[in-house]
C-alpha cells in the first residue's frame, strides 16, 4: 500500500492502518511485538505527516525574484564535477550548460575522477583556463583549500554544489555559496520514509561514502533519525565509495541477502546512483523490483532514478535534487559575484517522488523558476 493513495485519511487512521501490519516486511523485524502495537507510535505519527507534506507535487517557485541583470557577453565559467558517472553532478553540469548559453557565457566541464588527486589536478586545470568563475560540484573543499585560495588570489569567485556542509556562503576555504538543500531535510526525510512507510517497523540497510564527508554526515544523519524508531532496526551501514560502486554492488548484495535474507526490508543510499547497480544483484536473486527491500535514494533524482521509481524496479522513492534548477542557480550565483553583490541565500525545499506522484516525470524542480531568473537577467 503506497503512503500517497492513503493521504486522504486521518493520522488516526493512517497510525491503525500502519500498526494493522498492512505494510510488506513488517513482521519480518518485530517479531517480539504485537502487529497492533508499533514501537514507535509518536516518531510514526510525526514522520507519516512529515512525508505527507513532502510528497505533495505542486512546487511553486520560492526562490529570488531580484538581482542583478545579467553580466556581459563572454563571461566562462569551469565546472568541476567530483565524478561524472555521478548523475546528480552531471545533472547539475547540464543547468549550468543551459543557463550559461542563454546568457552567451561559455561553460566548461571537468571530470574530478572521484579522487582528491583528481580534483586537485581538475582545478588546476581550471585555473589555467583563467575563468570568471570556477563551480566545484559533489566533493569537499578541503581537498582543494590551497588551489580555492589561488582562485581567491586570482579573483576568481567559487561557487560549491554539496561542497560544504550548509547552504550558501562558507568560508574556511571560501565558496560564494554552495548550491543545495539542507542535508539534514534530506537526510530525516528519507528515514521518515521509511519508518512512515514500514508502519514502524523495517530492517535497513544504509549504503553511503565514507570517502566524502558531506556523504558520510547525511548518511550519519539518516542513521540518527531511524534510531528515533525502536522497530526499525539498522541491519548493516555500508561504505560503498561512489567510483566503486559499479564494481562492488553485485557482492555487496549478495552478501547482505545472505546474511539477512527477509529481514533486509528497506534500503536507504545517500544518492540514487547505488540503486542503478544493486537492481542487478537483487534481480538475480529472485527480487521482485516492486517488493522488498523497498529501496530510497536520499538525494539526486536523475532520471535513470525517476525511471526505476515510475516503472518499480527496484527503487521505490527518491528525494531529488531540482537539479537543473540548481545548475540555473549556480550561475546566477556567479552573475551576483560579478556584480559585487551578495549570494541569494536560496535553499530548495525538499520532496519526495514515488510511482504515485511523479506522474511519469523524469525529473523534479519547482515551477517556474527559468521564468524568474530570466526576470531577473534581463532575458
Amino acid at each position: 500500500m503506497h503512503p500517497t493513495r492513503k493521504a486522504a485519511l486521518t493520522a488516526i487512521a493512517l497510525l491503525a492502518v500502519a500498526t494493522a501490519g498492512c505494510e510488506p516486511g513488517a513482521a519480518s523485524t518485530s517479531s517480539h511485538r504485537s502487529s497492533a502495537e508499533p514501537g514507535c507510535p509518536t516518531a510514526l505519527t510525526r514522520a507519516k505527516q512529515a512525508v505527507k507534506k513532502a510528497e505533495a507535487a505542486d512546487a511553486p517557485w520560492k526562490g529570488p525574484t531580484t538581482g542583478p541583470e545579467a553580466a556581459g557577453h563572454g563571461k566562462s565559467v569551469v565546472f568541476i564535477a567530483h565524478d561524472l558517472s555521478n548523475p546528480g553532478a552531471a545533472g547539475v553540469a547540464q543547468g549550468v550548460q543551459e543557463a550559461a548559453t542563454l546568457l552567451r557565457w561559455s561553460a566548461r566541464t571537468l571530470n574530478g575522477q572521484g579522487t582528491p588527486a583528481g580534483y586537485r589536478s581538475a582545478f588546476k586545470k581550471a585555473l589555467a583556463l583563467k575563468p570568471d568563475g570556477i563551480a566545484i560540484a559533489g566533493f569537499d573543499t578541503g581537498s582543494i583549500a590551497d588551489e580555492i585560495e589561488q582562485a581567491k588570489a586570482a579573483g576568481i569567485p567559487v561557487v560549491g554544489w554539496h561542497a560544504a556542509p550548509t547552504p550558501g556562503p562558507d568560508g574556511d576555504p571560501e565558496l560564494f555559496s554552495n548550491v543545495t538543500t539542507r542535508v539534514e531535510d534530506v537526510a530525516k526525510i528519507s528515514a521518515d520514509w521509511i519508518i512512515a512507510r514500514s508502519g514502524g517497523r523495517a530492517g535497513v540497510v544504509l549504503f553511503t561514502d565514507a570517502t566524502v564527508p558531506f556523504a558520510k554526515h547525511k548518511s550519519d544523519l539518516i542513521k540518527k533519525e531511524l534510531a528515533t524508531c525502536s522497530d526499525v532496526k539498522l541491519l548493516s551501514y555500508q561504505n560503498m565509495p561512489i567510483p566503486e560502486v559499479n564494481k562492488r554492488a553485485i557482492g555487496e548484495v549478495r552478501s547482505l541477502l545472505s546474511r539477512y535474507g527477509d529481514k533486509w526490508t528497506y534500503s536507504a543510499a545517500i544518492n540514487d546512483l547505488y540503486f542503478r547497480h544493486t537492481a542487478a544483484a537483487l534481480r538475480a536473486a529472485g527480487k521482485d523490483g516492486a517488493g522488498a527491500p523497498f529501496n530510497i535514494g536520499a538525494g539526486d533524482g536523475d532520471p535513470s532514478a525517476f525511471q526505476r521509481v515510475n516503472g518499480e524496479r527496484f527503487q521505490a522513492a527518491t528525494v531529488p535534487e531540482p537539479l537543473t534548477e540548481q545548475g540555473w542557480q549556480i550561475v546566477d550565483e556567479f552573475n551576483r559575484a560579478f556584480a559585487d553583490k551578495p549570494a541569494s541565500g536560496y535553499v530548495p525545499p525538499v520532496h519526495i517522488t514515488t510511482a504515485a506522484n511523479s506522474g511519469g516525470a523524469l525529473s523534479w524542480d519547482s515551477e517556474g523558476y527559468r521564468q524568474a531568473y530570466r526576470k531577473i537577467w534581463g532575458k
